[in-house]
């Protein structure tokens, strides 16, 4: 398998796993593919509303699969992010308070990528209506107003499929039918094709063709409507922070048998290399050498490293054994031993042993590269 990354997020950090693959779902859009992560741009066209749709960002899985049937969960992607702050004109209080929010949502919404896809989507809209709830209570009239229309643009031609906008429009049954049917055909392409296979040929043609579908369907008063939907356009492409907040170091059945005592929020501003390993495993020996090469070399700009000690073996929750393996090794950084694995289950369980995670400053774009 191929390496990838993939990422959550601390405060202002992001969390990128760097050993399982990464899945970018792709669908359809209304004359402009909106680029990934939130790169949107919402245009008009005299009485024609054209925009497009981005997933902000695909859920997690340790292995590639297809693309999820259901909608992206762009209220849980968009609420984090300070430019959306901003467009909404929140208070220091009021982003302090959806902080506070989020953090009750981020944990189970980050351990629901590896969760059947049926139930992964039912979590998600049992954490979306949570947060929507906790939102009611913290904007005020005009900011959900305006939260709403920025759902609506991220969703792009997804939105039809929406109830409210379906009422709002009042889209007969028989439009209902065919622009459904429309996304379907995309979503099927886009699960079962790849770059190589001339699948992004495909895909095309069928956005093409979707667009069509859309554009037939809606006539000159629903276009005019979905305009006052959306509200004025918004420049997705200055979103960064799409993905859920890192958890939080636990010290529920662990213990630091090397180094001080932290918290990943007191790291912020820093990037933070987090390993989960057991001492014993031959992968996990191989890959020491390399985390303690990146604590020496990278510690003057910032990296911290923590190695969690997961154990698999009765000598591995000996805190003396474990210690003697580090100092053999030659780990000076921090080590958390973590006899009931409390960590490993609040990321949800990593794949295997090892696995490495960074939070920080870090950011990749679809293709995997650092930007």
């Amino acid at each position: 398998m191929s390496t990838r990354a993939t990422r959550s997020g601390r405060g202002g950090m992001e969390a990128i796993r760097l050993d399982c693959g990464e899945r970018f779902a792709r669908s359809c859009l209304l004359r402009t593919l909106w680029e990934t992560l939130m790169r949107a741009i919402l245009l008009s066209v005299g009485a024609a509303l054209l925009f497009a749709w981005s997933t902000i960002g695909a859920g997690i899985r340790c292995l590639a699969e297809a693309q999820e049937s259901g909608s992206p969960p762009v209220l849980l992607q968009m609420i984090r992010d300070d430019a959306v702050h901003e467009e909404l004109k929140l208070s220091e209080q009021q982003k302090s308070r959806i902080l506070s929010a989020l953090r009750g949502v981020d944990g189970p919404w980050f351990r629901s990528r590896n969760l059947e896809l049926r139930t992964r989507e039912a979590e998600i809209r049992k954490l979306r209506g949570q947060l929507d709830a906790k939102l009611q209570a913290i904007l005020n009239v005009s900011q959900q107003k305006r939260l709403l229309q920025l759902q609506y643009q991220a969703l792009g031609t997804r939105m039809l499929l929406r109830e409210d906008v379906a009422t709002s429009l009042e889209l007969s049954k028989q439009q209902r039918e065919t622009l459904a049917a429309a996304f379907q055909a995309t979503d099927n392409v886009s699960s079962q094709s790849s770059e190589e296979d001339g699948g992004a040929k495909q895909r095309k043609q069928l956005k093409q063709q979707e667009l069509a579908a859309v554009e037939d369907e809606l006539t000159d008063t629903q276009e005019r409507r979905l305009g006052v939907l959306t509200g004025a356009p918004f420049d997705f492409s200055v979103v960064r922070r799409t993905y859920p907040l890192a958890p939080e170091l636990s010290l529920d059945g662990a213990r630091w048998i090397q180094g001080e005592s932290m918290e990943l929020a007191d790291l912020q501003g820093k990037v933070v290399a987090i390993h989960f390993y057991a001492f014993q495993c031959i992968n996990c020996q191989r890959n020491l050498p390399i985390y303690t090469a990146w604590s020496k070399d990278y510690e003057d700009r910032g990296l911290v490293v923590i190695g969690i000690q997961t154990p698999e073996t009765v000598a591995e929750r000996d805190a003396e054994k474990v210690a003697t393996a580090a100092n053999r090794e030659g780990i000076e950084y921090p080590l958390l031993l973590d006899l009931k694995s409390s960590n490993w289950k609040n990321w949800s369980k990593p794949c295997g042993q090892p696995s490495i995670w960074l939070t920080g400053k870090v950011f990749f774009d679809a293709g995997g590269r650092a930007n």
